[in-house]
Parts: C-alpha cells; sequence; structure tokens
C-alpha cells in the first residue's frame, strides 16, 4: 500500500490563498525521482513546492490524470476533501517507470501548479500496453483540523 506525505509548502500555499481544493483542477503526476534527490527538492523551501521541481515521466501513452473532487466541506472545524478514484490505462505503449504519485493543483498560475503531497508506492512500477492502475484515495484524500 502507498503512503502518502503531505509537503510542507502545501500548509504555507493554503494559508496564502494558494489553493481553492473545492473549485480548483487537481491533478497527478509521476516521477520515479526520490522527492529529496531532486536539484531542487520540493520537500524542503515552500517556494521549491511546484511541479516545476518534479522530474516527470513521459505521458504519452497515459490516460487523463484529472482528478473529479467529489466533496469539499467542513464539519466541527474539521475540512475534509474527498476524490474519486483514478484509473491510469497506457495504451499504445509502455508507461513509466515511476514510483511516486504527486497529486497537484492546477489552476494557480502563481505559483503554477503547488504540489499538495504525493503517495510513495515503495518500488517502480511501469504500466505495459493495456495495463491500468487504480489509485484508490480512500474516504478522504486529506483533513486539515
Amino acid at each position: 500500500m502507498a503512503t502518502f506525505n503531505k509537503l510542507d509548502g502545501f500548509v504555507e500555499h493554503v494559508a496564502e490563498k494558494v489553493h481553492n481544493l473545492g473549485a480548483d483542477q487537481l491533478a497527478v503526476a509521476l516521477s520515479n525521482t526520490a522527492p529529496g534527490s531532486e536539484s531542487s527538492p520540493p520537500t524542503l523551501l515552500t517556494a521549491n513546492c511546484i511541479l516545476a521541481n518534479v522530474t516527470q515521466v513521459s505521458y504519452t501513452n497515459l490516460s487523463s490524470r484529472n482528478l473529479t473532487t467529489s466533496a469539499s466541506a467542513q464539519s466541527g472545524g474539521t475540512y475534509a476533501l474527498s476524490v474519486n478514484d483514478l484509473v491510469l490505462t497506457s495504451s499504445g505503449g509502455s508507461t513509466g517507470p515511476f514510483r511516486y504519485v504527486y497529486i497537484y493543483n492546477d489552476t494557480p498560475t502563481s505559483p503554477a501548479d503547488p504540489l499538495i503531497g504525493y503517495y510513495d508506492y515503495g518500488s517502480s512500477i511501469t504500466l505495459g500496453d493495456g495495463e491500468t492502475l487504480t489509485l484508490d484515495f480512500g474516504t478522504n484524500l486529506l483533513t486539515i483540523a
């Protein structure tokens, strides 16, 4: 099972009105480079917490990476964001290898494509032609209390 890792820069981006999680288009990005091994690690500085600092795989053969928000609300002071599971399908060739699945916000332009967090699958995955990977986000993608 993949482990979710919230990026520290996401917290500052929320506080500075970068995200409108209920309305913005969220998406996934795939990488085989460890976050701490990037030339500008997105795990350190808030300014680095953007998609441009992630070494992505080629998406030529991959289906849509856009997430669909199913619920965005707070109750009793706890905000919960739910998204539908996403099935990635490789068609016309392989996709990968990748180990890290980043969640990012594709809507803001300043900064462009801010990162939220990533899932670490523990080892590299390659989707062959016609293979699928279901990204199961559980009940909530994230909660903020």
